[in-house]
């Protein structure tokens, strides 16, 4: 393995408790070479997933952060001036493909549609990524498989992927786990005692059955964590849950309060 490759090799096991048979199923993906997208609410664990399956898998893994600024040379690569002259530098795409990495598009809808056809050629049989500015084609790697995530609730419909998109990918669903797995997560994570995690997950419940009832997003895992990170070093579980969980996600003030009497009712 080369050095350009080599800094994206995952060295220590991310934590991630498997929900369902996801684990599986993407070791069978993977082992076809299927391009996959993950589906699901914000901070349920879908870039864990992919950090654990990378390390699992002992391959190199190349997150890129969509947005809509992004051009299709953020993600293949340009040429850049400097003090020998013009040069040509792989984009993050272009470097997965070439060296055979995991490359994932975190919130691919973020991207403009001009932008994320760049990636139609590596997602069919031919898996080939053209390098339009260089004259290239660069054949995908062997082991390089690209892995997209969205949140469908999120978008609308002037943001979500096209079906010519959609059809390239196999597909799984994520979705915030049940109580108890939930439960288990927030205190290994934190270190916090069982029973503060539970609260924490049962405060967090309340939430989500508000999304579309004055919430855009309920409290997601990821929060839950920053809450019992913050209790677990002293901070006082009332100012820890307002400062991680009921801030962050609303600036109705009904809805804060709402939120707020949750948070009392169980701490």
């Amino acid at each position: 393995m080369n050095d350009i490759i080599k800094q994206y090799v995952i060295e220590k096991e991310p934590y991630y408790r498997p929900v369902a048979d996801e684990v599986e199923l993407y070791e069978a993906t993977y082992a076809v070479r299927m391009p996959m997208m993950l589906k699901g609410p914000t901070g349920c664990g879908k870039t864990r997933f992919v950090e654990h399956m990378a390390w699992k898998l002992n391959k190199p893994l190349i997150t890129v952060a969509c947005n809509e600024d992004m051009t299709a040379s953020d993600l293949v690569g340009r040429f850049l001036l400097d003090a020998s002259g013009t040069r040509w530098q792989d984009g993050p795409l272009a470097i997965a493909a070439r060296h055979g990495a995991i490359c994932y598009l975190d919130e691919v809808v973020e991207a403009r549609q001009d932008t994320t056809v760049v990636i139609h050629p590596l997602t069919d049989a031919r898996r080939v990524l053209p390098l339009e500015k260089k004259g290239e084609l660069i054949q995908a790697h062997p082991d390089f498989q690209l892995v997209i995530s969205y949140n469908p609730g999120y978008q609308s419909l002037m943001k979500d992927l096209k079906q010519s998109t959609k059809q390239r990918f196999g597909a799984l669903d994520f979705n915030y786990p049940n109580h108890e797995i939930e439960t288990e997560i927030v205190t290994h994570e934190t270190g916090v005692s069982g029973e503060v995690a539970s609260k924490l997950v049962s405060i967090a419940e309340r939430a989500r059955n508000l999304k579309g009832h004055g919430l855009d997003e309920g409290i997601s895992t990821r929060m839950l964590i920053y809450a019992g990170s913050l209790i677990a070093t002293g901070v006082n579980p009332h100012a820890a849950c307002r400062v991680a969980l009921v801030r962050p996600i609303t600036d109705d003030p009904d809805m804060r309060d709402a939120l707020d009497a949750a948070v009392t009712t169980f701490f």
